[in-house]
């Protein structure tokens, strides 16, 4: 049975049993359609759980990446040496219990490599919280755990987690219920070491609706939100004092003249810390959306230049994720644009480069992937040397039966030029999304998670993928199918940028939609 078709069964099923779905910010936008697949796989996922799945794969590193990696030896008290564990080998694992809706969204590392944060929501009672948890990077050992509710302790949705240069104080931002009733941004400061709240800020704007991103200047200054206001149908970002919470400066974008339907995804800073990139959605004279990129001086707001994107007539996709290069002259940004085949979409990954300065483009890439009708890029990320450029996402199989599958793509910065591209769809060959990547601190190996079916009977697993960056060569695997459930996706990935461990985070069901939170030696 085609996989569309599995998924209609199973979602009336879930329906019929009354359950409650957990909804991660990619869920939260009806207005894009194209994401309702990924909530009905997390039904059938509910349904079909209590598969026991999981596989581990590993495959000899390049010379160049076990030299970069190499750690040294653990000795015993005898003082016999031991030899490290071996790349992709699961350091710890942990589960924040959440008895109901929910689940974690985000993940970041401290400068120092020491500790690891996740952010998310949690049911509480018949409402829902921020939660935000700090862990010991080596050990996996909880530091502590906080939460935040509007006001009105109605729902309120983190989405975003993001700490400052030196390492001090832990960012986070979403989505938050007022008395209104609208949902306004919310974004809290932490301290890193204590859990203890710094400040706490709410954006209103225009009827805001949801903050999906935040940055942070290289000098830890300002902290940057993104998201979108829907009173206007406008992007709107917002630069905050990093240490007090003091509004700087509040901007919106409204896309084309007379157009309400704009919705920013990301947001990004030069490493100059100069200017703020963010870029989404925006609907064009098509009818179709496009990608809009807009550059902000990152001390005034003052817009430097938009930049729109339509690869072609129709459709309804845009951009999910930008990155600056390290030299801060060029941003990337990437997503899917629709292509007409005989009067229906099909989508293609589409990513572009801008001149940073000047937002003019420099090149823009296209890639349709090995079946037809879906594609859609989910995250780009640059190396450490600025000369390549990683995007990861999914795209249809080759079988109808198959569905989709990771898609994984390395390019020249400069050019734009495909040097790798490379599929993972895990065990079951049924279907398997990407949600995020990242590269190691010494760009020597890229990494891609999100969720991969081990088996159609059975629920989702996490799937992590390393790549060698240069080649594309499959460095290893791992799988994590939750409480012996199914019904686990990764949703974000960050890496130690000291010990380059590789850190997972996502949703999990148990008895209700737990964080759970993986460490992998990179």
């Amino acid at each position: 049975m085609h996989p569309t078709a599995i998924t209609a069964v199973l979602i009336v099923a879930c329906l019929g049993m009354g359950m409650v779905l957990p909804v991660p910010y990619r869920f939260i936008t009806g207005h894009r359609r194209r994401k309702a697949n990924r909530h009905l796989t997390r039904a059938c996922a509910a349904v079909s759980a209590g598969v026991v799945l999981g596989a581990v794969g590993a495959t000899a590193d390049s010379a160049s990446a076990t030299a970069a990696r190499a750690q040294t030896a653990s000795v015993t008290e005898a003082g016999m040496a031991l030899a490290a564990p071996r790349p992709g080998t699961q350091l710890w694992l942990e589960r924040y219990s959440n008895p109901g809706n929910g689940g974690a969204t985000s993940v970041a590392a401290s400068p120092n490599g020491k500790t690891v944060f996740v952010t998310g929501y949690v049911t509480a009672g018949s409402l829902e919280d921020y939660a935000t948890v700090a862990y010991n990077a080596v050990t996996g050992a909880r530091l502590w755990a906080v939460r935040y509710t509007d006001p009105g302790h109605t729902i309120d949705r983190g989405y975003s987690v993001v700490v400052s240069p030196n390492g001090k104080t832990v960012f986070v931002t979403g989505t938050s219920l007022s008395a209104g009733p609208e949902e306004h941004y919310a974004t809290i400061a932490y301290n890193a070491a204590t859990g203890a709240q710094r400040w706490a800020e709410r954006y209103t704007g225009v009827d805001t609706y949801y903050a999906p991103s935040a940055a942070v200047s290289p000098n830890g200054s300002t902290v940057f939100i993104t998201g979108t206001s829907t009173g206007g149908g406008d992007y709107a970002t917002v630069a905050y004092n990093a240490v007090t919470g003091h509004q700087r400066w509040a901007k919106l974008y409204a896309g084309l003249p007379k157009e309400q339907a704009n919705f920013a995804h990301a947001v990004a800073v030069s490493h100059g810390g100069t200017t703020v990139f963010v870029t989404g959605e925006s609907l064009g004279t098509n009818s179709g959306y496009d990608y809009a990129t807009v550059a902000y001086n990152a001390t005034t707001g003052r817009q430097l230049w938009a930049e729109r994107y339509n690869g072609a007539k129709g459709g309804e996709r845009g951009a999910n994720s930008v990155a600056v290069s390290p030299d801060g002259r060029t941003v990337f940004v990437t997503g899917s644009t629709a292509i007409l085949v005989k009067d229906s979409d099909q989508y293609d990954y589409a990513t572009v480069a801008y001149n940073a300065a000047t937002g003019r483009q420099l090149w823009a890439e296209r890639y349709h992937g090995r079946g037809s009708g879906a594609g859609q890029a989910d995250s780009v990320k640059v190396s450490p040397s600025g000369k390549k450029v990683f995007v990861t996402g999914y795209t249809d199989a080759t079988s109808t039966s198959a569905g989709y599958e990771y898609t994984t793509i390395g390019y020249s910065a400069a050019t734009g030029a495909r040097q790798w591209v490379k599929t993972y769809n895990g065990p079951a060959k049924y279907t398997s999304q990407a949600y995020s990547l990242a590269v190691s601190p010494s760009g020597t190996e890229v990494y891609v998670t999100g969720y991969s079916y081990g088996c159609i009977c059975g629920g989702e697993d996490y799937a992590t993928v390393a790549y060698d960056a240069a080649t594309g060569t499959q460095q290893w695997v791992q799988r994590y199918d939750g409480a012996g459930r199914g019904g686990s996706q990764a949703v974000s990935v960050a890496v130690s940028p000291t010990a380059g461990t590789v850190f997972i985070t996502g949703y999990s069901l148990d008895v209700g939609f737990d964080y759970a939170t993986v460490a992998y030696r990179g």
